[in-house]
C-alpha cells in the first residue's frame, strides 16, 4: 500500500507548516510559538489538546470507537543553538538558532498524520500525539515523563521517527535491540599547585598531569570494553592557564562517552576513576571526576520493531525497508520513553548524493518530499495497531 492519498493531497500544506517551523526555530523548553501552532492545528482537526507537560510539551488525544487499546506517537519540536548558512526564503529568522536536525519535519509529519486520522477515523481505540520539547541534550522526554505523561495519557506502545539524510530517499530502517547509544559527559578537574614557570619544582604541575590523563583515556575502551561491545570515549576540551610564564593551579578536562549498554557505561566510568586515582598518586595532584549520564541507550522492543517495519513496508514496500539496520552512536532521548513503555524508533531516508548535508550541519535542510511518507507511516501504525472491529 503506497503513501495514503488523502495525506498526499495536503502535501503542500505540510510543506508550508514545516517551512514556517524552520523559519522560526526555538531552543529546548523555549518552543512557545511552535507549541502554540501545534495546539491550534490539533484543535482545528477536532483533537483534544493538553498543554504544559515538560514545560512546553503538547499532547493531542483522539479517541475513536470502543477499542480499549492506546498508542503514542512522538515528534520532537526543538532546534539547535547554531547559525544557519542557507540562503533560501525559509531560512532561520532567529539568530543563533536553526532547525538543523529535522525536528521541524518530524512535527509537520505528525501533524499530517493527526489530520488524516481525525478525518478518516479508520481505527478503534485511542491515539496520543506527543509533541516533545527539548530533545537536543536537555531531556525533554524525561521532563514529560516526570510530569506524568504515561499516567495522564496511558499507552500500550509508543513510537518515534527520525529523518536520515544521506540514506536512500523514502527508505526506512530500524532494528530490534540497541538502535542508538547512551551518552555521558564528563569533567575531570586536575588540582595542582601553581608556581613560576622558571621554578616548576616549587609547584605541582596540573598541565603535565592532565596530559597524562588525556593519553591514558585513549586506552579505556580498548582495555575495559569487550570486543563484542561498542563504545566511544572522546576528550573534547582542555582548559587551564592564562600566561606563558605561570604554571596554573588547575586544569579542566572535558569529554563524552557513548555505549549501547548501560553496563558498558558503568565500566567506562569505573575505568576513568581508576586512571585519575593513579595519576593523582603519581603526581601528588588532586583529581576529581564529574561523570553525568545524559541519555540511556535507545533499545527497541523486538515485537514493536517488527510492527514498525511492517507499517513502513505498507507505505514504501518491503524492498525499501531494512529490518536489521546498523545502530548509531548518536543519542536520542526517546530512549526514556522506551524504558517506560514498549515501542520502537525508526529512521526515514531523506535522500543521498553529494549535495545532501547531514544533520547538525549549518547547510542542512529537511527534505519536504518525505513528509507524506512519514505522515503515512504514523497513520498506518495506528490503523495496524488499533484496527476497527477489535
Amino acid at each position: 500500500m503506497p503513501t495514503i492519498p488523502e495525506i498526499s493531497a495536503f502535501h503542500n500544506e505540510m510543506t508550508a507548516w514545516r517551512r514556517d517551523f524552520h523559519r522560526h526555530p526555538e531552543l529546548g523548553f523555549e518552543e512557545k510559538r511552535t507549541a502554540d501552532l501545534v495546539a491550534q492545528r490539533l484543535a482545528s482537526f477536532g483533537i483534544d489538546v493538553h498543554r504544559g507537560l515538560g514545560r512546553t510539551g503538547v499532547v493531542g488525544t483522539l479517541r475513536v470507537g470502543s477499542g480499549g487499546g492506546a498508542i503514542g506517537l512522538r515528534a520532537d519540536m526543538d532546534a539547535l543553538p547554531m547559525e544557519e548558512k542557507n540562503d533560501f526564503s525559509h531560512r532561520s529568522q532567529n539568530p543563533g538558532r536553526m532547525h538543523a536536525c529535522g525536528h521541524d519535519g518530524h512535527t509537520a509529519m505528525l501533524l499530517g498524520a493527526a489530520r488524516y486520522l481525525a478525518a478518516s477515523r479508520n481505527f478503534s481505540g485511542t491515539v496520543h500525539f506527543i509533541f516533545q520539547p527539548a530533545e537536543e541534550g536537555l531531556g525533554g522526554a524525561k521532563a514529560m515523563i516526570d510530569d506524568g505523561l504515561f499516567e495522564k495519557f496511558p499507552v500500550d506502545t509508543v513510537y518515534g521517527l527520525h529523518n536520515a539524510p544521506r540514506r536512500k530517499l523514502g527508505s526506512f530502517y530500524t532494528r530490534p535491540g540497541p538502535v542508538m547509544a547512551g551518552s555521558a559527559n564528563f569533567d575531570i578537574l586536575v588540582q595542582g599547585r601553581g608556581s613560576h614557570a622558571a621554578r616548576p619544582e616549587n609547584g605541582i604541575d596540573p598541565v603535565v598531569a592532565a596530559a597524562h590523563v588525556v593519553t591514558a583515556l585513549q586506552t579505556v575502551v580498548r582495555s575495559t570494553v569487550s570486543s563484542l561491545d561498542t563504545a566511544v570515549l572522546s576528550t573534547t576540551q582542555i582548559h587551564g592557564g592564562s600566561a606563558y610564564n605561570v604554571i596554573p593551579d588547575e586544569v579542566k578536562i572535558c569529554g563524552n562517552a557513548r555505549a549501547y549498554r548501560s553496563e558498558v557505561m558503568d565500566q567506562i566510568e569505573q575505568s576513568i576513576r581508576r586512571i585519575i586515582a593513579g595519576i593523582a598518586t603519581s603526581f601528588g595532584a588532586t583529581l576529581s571526576l564529574d561523570f553525568r549520564r545524559i541519555y540511556p541507550p535507545l533499545v527497541n522492543h523486538e515485537r514493536e520493531a517488527m510492527i514498525a517495519a511492517d507499517a513502513a513496508a505498507s507505505v514504501v514496500g518491503e524492498t525499501n525497508v531494512e529490518r536489521n539496520g546498523p545502530p548509531r552512536t548518536a543519542s536520542e532521548d526517546f530512549s526514556f520513553m522506551l524504558q517506560k513503555r514498549p515501542g520502537a524508533f525508526i529512521f526515514l531516508g531523506g535522500g543521498d548524493g553529494e549535495a545532501v548535508r547531514d544533520v547538525h550541519n549549518p547547510h542542512y535542510d529537511f527534505n519536504d518530499e518525505i513528509l507524506p511518507l512519514g505522515a503515512s507511516y504514523f497513520a498506518r501504525l495506528v490503523e495496524m495497531t488499533l484496527p476497527k472491529g477489535k
